[in-house]
């Protein structure tokens, strides 16, 4: 069969409980969740989503094998520039903790069969 007959696949889809689970428990650099919430309690739902955006572009950045430093990077300056919280706070170690726990979970895409 020739490679343009093959059929095409659909990409992977992101469980995104379980990439919230990440972001609010390693990240949340705005701090708007209180040691004793989780993300998906009734009084944080209005928020839960906050961080969806930056974690779903980290998570597709490794699945489409951008180097760890690289999104390590993006993470520290949506952070530092567009939040506007800057660098000092723990940024970089944040980050490089999502991005380690985004490669550790085996269960975060589920693939078409």
């Amino acid at each position: 069969m020739p490679l343009l007959d093959l059929p095409l696949t659909p990409p992977p889809k992101i469980k995104l409980s379980r990439l919230r689970d990440i972001g609010w428990s390693i990240w949340d650099p705005i701090g708007l969740l209180r040691s004793e919430q989780k993300w998906d309690d009734k009084e944080c739902l209005t928020f839960a989503d906050e961080y969806d955006g930056y974690l779903v572009q980290a998570a597709g950045q490794l699945r489409r094998g951008a180097p760890d430093s690289d999104v390590v990077d993006y993470l520290v300056q949506i952070e530092s520039e567009h939040m506007g919280l800057g660098t000092g706070n723990g940024a970089l170690n944040r980050a490089k903790r999502v991005v380690d726990a985004i490669h550790a979970d085996k269960e975060l895409w589920t693939y078409p069969e």
